[in-house]
């Protein structure tokens, strides 16, 4: 006779089946198979017949001189996307959180319009208004600001400048309204007495608003970066790793050799590469940043 314990725990196991399904369809069996087909020869030409061939798509990615440069890439694309986010979401979030600031509703609706609008079209309108001469950046904004042309066709410096400001554009608002939130729990008493001590903005900056955000801090970070470094939408669309290969990334390279190339097992290899990278950067962050201990 089964125990009352015993029963509870298979209805428990039970409730969690559909989810443990979901994960092991979506998530493991395609990790699985990428691995499996990595160590073969599938492409194109033998779609149906690929055979095992070891280590030679490894072999080939150690030989191939594009290796260093995508990691390189993918690294600027990365921190040079995510440390401007973070600081700008974090600004904007603490001037809004500012109780006598008048039209915070009108302002707060304005500032997630770039929620308002579906990502592919964003990129597609930001694409127009970068073309030299005639875009809208190029034509008004930047020679109004006393700035440079910025042309991704032949300037690598340019490129970077483009997709970075079009991926601040389209990303902020998350960060905004995440720290908004963060900043909504904080109790006003620690503001009200740091002002009785006489503290400046910055000194309650650094003793109470900051170490009450680090938990959402390192989450943010955290789940960002590995976001960050496997998004390949704006690169693909702006500047399609161009100018050359100057801001071409794991992902972006792989999609091309998958979907360009029509060689799926290099592809393959290249994704899983890039997931150990990704997961071997992602622990050094945890070990010297100690932002896992602020989530316990």
């Amino acid at each position: 006779m089964v125990s009352w314990n015993t029963k509870q725990k298979i209805i428990g196991f039970l409730y969690i089946l559909p989810l443990f399904i979901v994960v092991l369809l979506l998530f493991l069996y395609p990790l699985i198979y990428s691995v499996y087909i990595s160590f073969t020869n599938m492409a194109a030409i033998h779609f149906l017949h690929f055979k095992y061939i070891g280590l030679f798509n490894y072999e080939m990615m150690i030989k191939d001189k594009y290796l260093a440069t995508l990691l390189i890439n993918t690294v600027i694309w990365t921190l040079g996307s995510l440390i401007p986010m973070i600081a700008l979401g974090l600004s904007l979030a603490i001037i809004l959180n500012q109780k006598d600031l008048y039209g915070k509703s009108i302002f707060y609706a304005i500032l997630i319009l770039p929620w308002a609008f579906p990502g592919f079209i964003s990129l597609l309108v930001w694409q127009g208004m970068w073309v030299d001469p005639y875009g809208f950046m190029n034509r008004y904004l930047l020679p109004f600001l006393h700035l440079p042309h910025v042309n991704s066709l032949i300037s690598v410096s340019s490129a970077w400048t483009e997709l970075i400001v079009t991926n601040l554009w389209l990303s902020f608002p998350y960060y905004m309204t995440v720290f908004y939130s963060g900043l909504q729990s904080i109790p006003q008493e620690l503001y009200e007495i740091a002002d009785v001590d006489g503290a400046g903005p910055l000194q309650k900056f650094a003793t109470i608003t900051f170490p009450s955000l680090r938990k959402i801090i390192a989450f943010v970070f955290i789940t960002s970066f590995v976001f960050t470094w496997n998004n390949f939408y704006p690169i693909y669309i702006l500047t399609g790793g161009g100018p050359g290969i100057a801001t071409e990334t794991f992902t972006v390279y792989a999609y091309q050799q998958a979907f360009s190339q029509y060689n799926y097992a290099f592809a393959a290899a290249l994704s899983i590469v890039s997931t150990i990278i990704t997961v071997g950067l992602g622990i050094i962050v945890l070990k010297f940043t100690g932002v896992l201990e602020n989530i316990t």
